[in-house]
This record gives structure tokens, sequence and C-alpha cells, in this order.
């Protein structure tokens, strides 16, 4: 009998494969670092490439390569069609701590409540958690409270190797042929930095970088990167009535003047952008305050990068011995402006989606994946529901279902992109300037 947790039969064939791949691989420390001049950020993310390219190779793919930049890149040949790109980044967020991450799986989820075992204070609540309260029966796969959980984007690292495993132990399949990218330091906004899109070959890439079951998205926020930097004047304390100009009190002017009921993420939703701060850093004598600004309008993204400016001029004009400067680094584009031209390549991911027992649906990301980048330079690249959920929290969860959902996903995209109506759909529009293998 189907088990009716399950999308489809596919699904749940999977499911065992992609759960055991997930668990391995989330106990592997993968955290990026913003403030490492290396690449990758951190040697350890080498830890899970190194492990993902021998698997690669015992599953039967070829042209496997963990690169010097600590991509890992392989191919599975196909029947014919253009070649797909399967992405997903093994990095993690620095948001919480990615060491020793021990999973827990709580099989057939009753709705309740759910005490995190390392941490008892740590509980996820189905009245805070809708998405979970709705996933009775469903396995979830939680941290024990300590770490965060790693689905972003362990769970999409899982299901493409699933998906590809299957795919390789089948021959009799028909399917296109796929060209699997493994990326680090996407969590500091570097993830492809060195990202050779035509040594890559594909005609155009999914991201599997989602959360919500049959999510396919096609839009993103645009970004930038802020920093105010402020250098005071340090001065003995027993000394320094009139001299003393402390860097940090004056970064905390900034921060008190943000707005407290717009532009903020604890404040906005849907389409309405926000300045966030993330980091402080520094001492008496100098500090830094680095923001990240998002909006999905480039206008309204310039307001925001204007409100900083406006907030740094104020301060040093109210105190002209600090030395105050502001830097804006853009980050990424919102994809829909590129992804519109094929939409032949979103529309495939709905189809799959739909073949798989899923009913497909979009929303705009309040975030950005490697995606967003390599469309911007000519790989269009939508992005796919993983199953993940609460990223960088130690709340974060993940339905075993749902990654099973993703990888059968996965397969009968590979299937449907081998299919000549497909792939007459695409005509030339879908191509990059990179050609297939």
């Amino acid at each position: 009998m189907a088990d009716p947790r399950y999308p489809s039969p596919l699904a749940a064939e999977l499911a065992d494969d992609v759960l055991e791949r997930f668990l391995r691989y989330v106990r592997i420390d993968t955290q990026s670092d913003f403030d490492s001049e290396t690449y990758p950020s951190t040697a350890k993310q080498l830890d899970l490439g190194r492990l993902l390219a021998e698997e690669l190779r015992a599953a039967g793919l070829e042209d496997v390569e963990l690169t010097e930049d600590g991509y890992v890149f392989a191919t599975l040949p196909g029947s014919g069609g253009p070649t797909v790109g399967l992405i997903a980044h093994m990095d993690t967020s620095s948001d919480e701590s990615g060491t020793d991450v021990k999973p827990q799986v709580v099989r057939n989820y009753d709705g309740g409540d759910l005490v995190l075992p390392g941490d008892p204070r740590k509980v996820l609540r189905a009245a805070d958690n809708p998405i979970l309260a709705e996933r009775i029966g469903h396995d979830i796969v939680t941290t024990d409270g300590t770490t965060l959980l790693g689905a972003d984007d362990k769970a999409g690292v899982a299901e493409i190797m699933g998906a590809v495993a299957y795919l390789a132990a089948h021959p009799e399949i028909e399917h296109a042929p796929i060209r699997v990218g493994f990326t680090v330091d996407e969590e500091v906004g570097r993830g492809v930095d060195h990202f050779d899109i035509e040594a890559f070959g594909a005609n155009f890439a999914y991201t599997l970088d989602g959360s919500e079951i049959g999510r396919i998205d096609d839009e993103n926020f645009s970004a930038s990167d802020v920093r105010i930097r402020i250098e005071g004047h340090s001065v003995h304390p027993g000394t320094a009535k009139e001299k003393l100009v402390n860097a940090i009190k004056l970064v905390a002017r900034i921060v008190e003047r943000l707005p407290r009921d717009e532009r903020s993420p604890e404040t906005t939703e849907g389409r309405e952008g926000f300045v966030h701060p993330v980091k402080i850093t520094g001492t008496t004598a100098e500090a830094e305050l680095r923001f990240i600004v998002r909006d999905f309008d480039t206008q309204k993204l310039e307001e925001h990068v204007q409100l900083l400016r406006g907030l740094a001029d104020d301060l040093a004009a109210e105190e002209p011995r600090a030395q105050v400067t502001v830097s804006v680094e853009e980050s990424y584009h919102n994809m829909k402006e590129f992804l519109d031209a094929a939409p032949a390549v979103t529309e495939a991911a709905d189809e799959a989606s739909r073949r798989s027992g899923i009913e497909p649906w979009r929303e705009p990301i309040r975030g950005g994946t490697d995606g967003t980048m390599l469309s911007a330079r000519g790989l269009l690249t939508p992005n796919i529901f993983t199953g993940g959920h609460q990223f960088h929290s130690v709340l974060e969860w993940a339905s075993v279902q749902e990654m099973a959902a993703s990888a059968a996903t996965i397969v009968e995209l590979a299937k449907l992109w081998a299919e000549p109506e497909w792939s007459t759909r695409l005509g030339t529009s879908g191509r990059t300037a990179a050609s297939p293998r």
C-alpha cells in the first residue's frame, strides 16, 4: 500500500537514501566566515567536498572534480536534451554554532511541541510554527537545540546526491545530461565568485536551496552590503575629559536612530525591504557597523542605502572629531529580470513538481541564492524547494517526506528535459554563453 505521507511512489523510494545522506552531511562542520580573506573562507568546507566527490565517483558519475576553490563538479551523461545544472551550497551560516551537530529524527510527528534534548529551554512549539503543525505523520529532523541543523543547504545537497545516484543506478531511465555543482561560501555572499560558467557547461541550472514544499522561486531581493566605519580617539579614561571620542558610543547612536516600526526584518513581510544591522566590531578608538540592505525594487534599495548615508552624515556633523566613512558593495540583483527572458526554464520546474504529485506555487524570496548571481551572469538558475525550515536557527527543522519529494522532483526534471517538446519550448532563449558538455 502506498504511503500517504509521500506525494509519489518515487519520493517514498528515495526517502531512506536522502535521509541517510542528510544525517551524514549535517554532522560535518562547514560554517563559512565573513571575515576570512581565503577562498573558501574556511578549510573545513573541503571536508564535505572531499566526501561528496568520493560518493559521486562511487555512484558512477564522470568528470568528478574537487577544484582548488573548493567547488565539487560532476557529470551524469544523458540520453538527449539540454545540459541541466543542479547546484547547492555546502557551507552553513555563522549565525549559530555548526560544530558537533547532533540531529534527531522524530518519527511520525504527532503535532505537539518538540523539546530539544540538548537544551530543554529550546522548544519547537506547534503554535508558533503553523507549517510544522500541519506536518502530522511526517518524520521531522531537528537539532539537539545547541546548534543549527544545516538544512540550508545540506538538504539540497542530499537531495541532489540522492537524485543523481538514483538516475545513475537506473540507466534505463531517459534523462537529460546533468552537471552537478556544489559551491562554498554562499552564506557570506561569495558562493560563485570563482564559478566558471563556461567550464560548468550547463544550458541553465536550478539551485536546491528553497524551503516549503512545492515552492519554485524566480524572484528575490536585490541586495547591497553597507559598512559604516568610525575612527574616534582613544585616551586613558583617567585623563579623558574633553579628549576621548568613543567610537563604540558613536556606533550605538546610529543603531538607536534606525527606524523602529519599519525597514527592519522584524517589522516587514512580503515585498517590503529592510535595513538590517548584522555585526558590530571595534574598540573605543575605532568601530565598524555592518548592514545588509534588501528590497525587490532597485530604487527603494537605493533609498535604504541613502538612509544609512544620512545617519552617518548626521553623526559626522555632531562629532567632527570623528572620522565617519561609508562603503557600499552591491551583492546581487533580482533574478526575475533575467529569468523572464526564458520562462520555460522555470515552468519546467513547475511541471516536474506536478509530475511528483505536488502543486507548485511561487512567492518572492526574501533573500538570495547562488542562482541570483549566476542568472545575472548568464546561467539562468531558478530555485527549488528542499523541505527545510527556520534556517540559521537552533530551531531549524526539516521534513523527511518533503526532502524526498524534492529529490523526486529533480528526477522528474531530468526526465522532462529529455523530452523533445521541452527542448523545443526552450528554443535558444534559455541558452547561456556556455556550451553543453
